[in-house]
C-alpha cells in the first residue's frame, strides 16, 4: 500500500513563529540571546538568525551587556522598541467615535472623540463616520519618526463572530442579522493598506480590566459594562470564553423577569431593560432630557444629581443595584464565577449600586459564605474598551512580526 507523502512544512509559517517567540519574550524584559534559547527551545543559531530580523525590522535593539558571571564575555541585551510600532483604536458608542493611537509599550500619542450623527440603523453611515477618524488619527500620527503604523482595530457592541469578524447582532444600533463592518469600514479607506480586525468592546474591555489588577485573579472572572448599552465578558484563566457564536458573556441580554418589558432582542425583562442608558435615565427622571439633549448629556446630568445625593437619582441606582445583582446570582451559577468586574458608569457609579447590590445578595452570601463571590469597580473606567483594543492590535504584532517593515 502506497501512502501519500506528508505535506511540506510552511517554512514561512515556522519562521513567523519562531519570531513571535522571541519577539514575546523580549518583550518581557530585556535579556539575552542565551535567555531567549533557554525560554523558547531554539537552538542558538536560530536564535542569532530571528534576533537580527527582529533588529532589522526595528522592533528591538541592543542596549548594553549583563555579566556572565563566569569569565566569558559579557552578554549583550535585547529590548523592545516600543516606539516602532502604532495601534489606531477606535471606540464606537451610540453618539461617538472615541479614538486612540499609542505604541507597543500602551503609552497614547493621539487621542480624540467625535460625534458621528448616524442615523439608527444604518450601518454605512456609522463605517464611514469610523473610517473618517481613524483617517484623521492615521494623519496625526503619521509622521512620528520611525514609526510604523501597524494595525486598527474597531470595538463595537454585539457578538463579534467567525473569521470575517462580522458583527451578529448590534441590537443597540438598530442592525438586524450579521454586519460586515470591517469591509464597510474598509470601503471607506481605500488607501489603508494595514490588517483592520474588528472587535466585540465588551470582551476586550474585560481583558484590559484583568491583566491591569496587580492582585490574583480567579480562574473564572464575569465583566459587565453598562455605556453604550449592557454587554459582558467571560474570562476563563486569563482568556475570553466567547461561546458557540461570540455571545458568551453577554449578559445585557439576560431575561432576569420573565414578565418585564420587551427586549429588541426577541425576549423580556432583558437586564438592559432595566439598567441600560436608557430605562435608566428614565428611572431617574431624565427621559426628557435625554430627547432633546442625547445621552451623553442626561448621563452627565445623572452623575451631577448622584453627587449631589439626589433622591430620584440615588433610588434609581439603588433598584439598578438590585437588578444587576439578580443578573449576577443567574451567572454565577452557571459559570461558578469567582468575581464580577464592572465596567463603563457602573465602575463610575459603583457608590451608588453597592448598596442595591449587597441587598439582593445577602441571602445568598449568608447561606453560603464559601461560594460568595465578589463584585468590584474595574481600574480602567471608560478608557477601559480603548485600552483593550490597543492591546488587540499590540498582540497581533507580537504574534506576527513579518508585519512590520526592515527600517529603512
Amino acid at each position: 500500500m502506497t501512502h501519500p507523502a506528508p505535506a511540506p512544512a510552511d517554512t514561512a509559517a515556522v519562521r513567523r513563529h519562531n519570531l513571535a517567540l522571541v519577539l514575546r519574550r523580549i518583550a518581557d524584559g530585556p535579556c539575552a540571546r542565551t535567555d531567549i534559547a533557554a525560554a523558547t527551545g531554539l537552538v542558538h543559531a536560530s536564535v542569532t538568525g530571528l534576533t537580527a530580523e527582529l533588529l532589522e525590522r526595528g522592533l528591538v535593539r541592543e542596549v548594553g551587556a549583563a555579566a556572565t558571571g563566569g569569565r566569558g564575555r559579557p552578554r549583550r541585551l535585547l529590548e523592545l522598541v516600543p516606539g516602532r510600532v502604532l495601534t489606531i483604536a477606535a471606540q464606537v458608542t451610540l453618539e461617538r467615535v472615541e479614538t486612540m493611537a499609542a505604541d507597543l509599550a500602551g503609552a497614547v500619542v493621539h487621542r480624540s472623540s467625535a460625534v458621528h450623527r448616524a442615523p439608527y440603523g444604518d450601518a454605512d453611515a456609522l463605517a464611514a463616520a469610523v473610517a473618517r477618524e481613524v483617517r484623521l488619527a492615521a494623519d496625526a500620527v503619521r509622521d512620528r519618526p520611525g514609526a510604523h503604523l501597524a494595525r486598527v482595530v474597531v470595538a463595537m457592541a454585539g457578538p463579534v463572530t467567525g473569521p470575517g469578524e462580522t458583527v451578529a447582532a448590534a441590537i443597540d444600533f438598530g442592525w438586524r442579522g450579521h454586519t460586515d463592518l470591517r469591509a464597510l469600514v474598509a470601503a471607506h479607506l481605500p488607501r489603508l493598506d494595514r490588517p483592520l480586525d474588528v472587535v466585540n468592546d465588551a470582551n476586550v474591555a474585560a481583558l484590559a480590566e484583568y491583566h491591569a489588577r496587580e492582585d490574583e485573579l480567579p480562574y473564572v472572572v464575569a465583566y459587565v459594562k453598562a455605556d453604550t448599552g449592557v454587554g459582558g465578558g467571560l474570562l476563563i484563566g486569563g482568556r475570553i470564553h466567547a461561546g458557540a457564536h461570540g455571545a458568551g458573556g453577554e449578559i445585557g441580554h439576560m431575561p432576569i423577569a420573565f414578565d418585564g418589558p420587551p427586549c429588541p432582542c426577541g425576549a423580556r425583562g432583558c437586564l438592559a431593560q432595566y439598567i441600560g442608558p436608557e430605562p435608566l435615565l428614565a428611572t431617574a427622571g431624565l427621559a426628557a432630557l435625554r430627547e432633546t439633549s442625547g445621552t451623553d448629556a442626561a448621563l452627565t446630568e445623572l452623575d451631577r444629581r448622584l453627587h449631589a445625593e439626589d433622591r430620584a437619582a440615588c433610588a434609581a441606582l439603588h433598584d439598578a443595584g438590585g437588578k444587576l445583582a439578580a443578573a449576577i446570582l443567574a451567572l454565577s451559577g452557571v459559570t461558578d464565577a469567582g468575581e464580577v468586574i464592572l465596567g463603563g458608569y457602573l465602575a463610575d457609579w459603583y457608590t451608588w449600586l453597592r448598596p442595591g447590590i449587597d441587598e439582593a445578595l445577602s441571602a445568598r452570601r449568608t447561606l453560603v459564605p464559601d461560594l460568595t463571590l465578589r463584585v468590584a469597580p474595574g481600574v480602567l473606567g471608560r478608557d477601559a474598551t480603548l485600552r483593550g483594543a490597543v492591546e488587540s492590535g499590540r498582540l497581533g504584532v507580537l504574534d506576527d512580526p513579518t508585519g512590520v517593515p526592515v527600517v529603512g
